[in-house]
């Protein structure tokens, strides 16, 4: 079984403003459906407190540290479930120029340890389409900031 779930869309906007709405965790509950809150800081270290909701499903409070923030270009954190090796994820947003057309973003999780391949099964499809949700917002809010 595959652990890792990756989605992909093309914005019709700069890099830099996809990074400006991706990074103003503050606005994630007015635009955001997946990721409903997130407090703390996109920057190396930092770690933050993250709030998301799976489509038909509860809410999930997780706190990950961030391991990569290059404006414009990607953000990614590192998370586990309890205790390393139990059920570990490694998410990124990575922001790739696509010529004078705009971004391609992608959203992509790694997940590792004793329960992935379970909670993969049970939840896979939920993790999926909550990021395809995240990227249609994401893709609204960015071109409509022009």
């Amino acid at each position: 079984m595959a652990r890792t779930i990756k989605t992909s869309i093309d914005i019709g906007a700069s890099p830099e403003m996809v990074w400006r709405v991706l990074s103003n965790f503050a606005a994630y509950p007015k635009w955001n459906p997946f990721i409903r809150e997130i407090r703390g800081e996109a920057r190396p270290g930092a770690r933050l407190r993250v709030r998301l909701r799976l489509p038909g499903g509860r809410s999930m409070r997780f706190a990950p540290r961030v391991i990569k923030a290059i404006p414009a270009a990607e953000l990614h954190w590192r998370g586990r479930f309890l205790v390393k090796g139990l059920f570990d994820g490694e998410h990124a947003f990575i922001i790739v120029p696509d010529g004078v057309r705009g971004v391609r973003f992608v959203q992509r999780e790694h997940f590792s340890g004793l329960l992935a391949p379970l909670i993969l099964l049970l939840r896979g499809a939920r993790i999926r389409e909550g990021f395809e949700r995240m990227n249609l917002a994401l893709k609204k809010q960015a071109e409509g900031r022009r």
